[in-house]
Formats: C-alpha cells, sequence, structure tokens
C-alpha cells in the first residue's frame, strides 16, 4: 500500500454499514502497533488504524 492509492476502509473504523471508499494520505511504521494508515473519504472524512482495516480498492 502507497500513498495516493484507492483503498476502501473498513466499518469497524468508519462505524458505518459498509466499507468506505478513501484515498490513503499517510502511512506510519509505529513501533508500537505496526503500520498505520492515514486514509481521506471524498466528502473529506480522515481515518485512520491498523494496516489489515484497510484494502485496496478494485
Amino acid at each position: 500500500m502507497n500513498v495516493g492509492d484507492s483503498v476502501l476502509i473498513s466499518p469497524q473504523v468508519t462505524h458505518k454499514s459498509d466499507w468506505t471508499a478513501g484515498k490513503v494520505i499517510d502511512i506510519e511504521d509505529n513501533s508500537f502497533v505496526g503500520m498505520v494508515i492515514s486514509a481521506q473519504t471524498p466528502s473529506g472524512e480522515i481515518y485512520f488504524d491498523k494496516e489489515y482495516l484497510f484494502k485496496l480498492a478494485e
């Protein structure tokens, strides 16, 4: 996963009923939890969490 990639954000992160589309805006290698992805939705919301809660959009 790279900055600029289109991703789907897990409902566990967004608290919405389905996966939400977004674009990766930052990737952090956090020494406590591993890779942390930050993604922004088209409406401007920003979500961040562990890498496994994001998947590349097709």
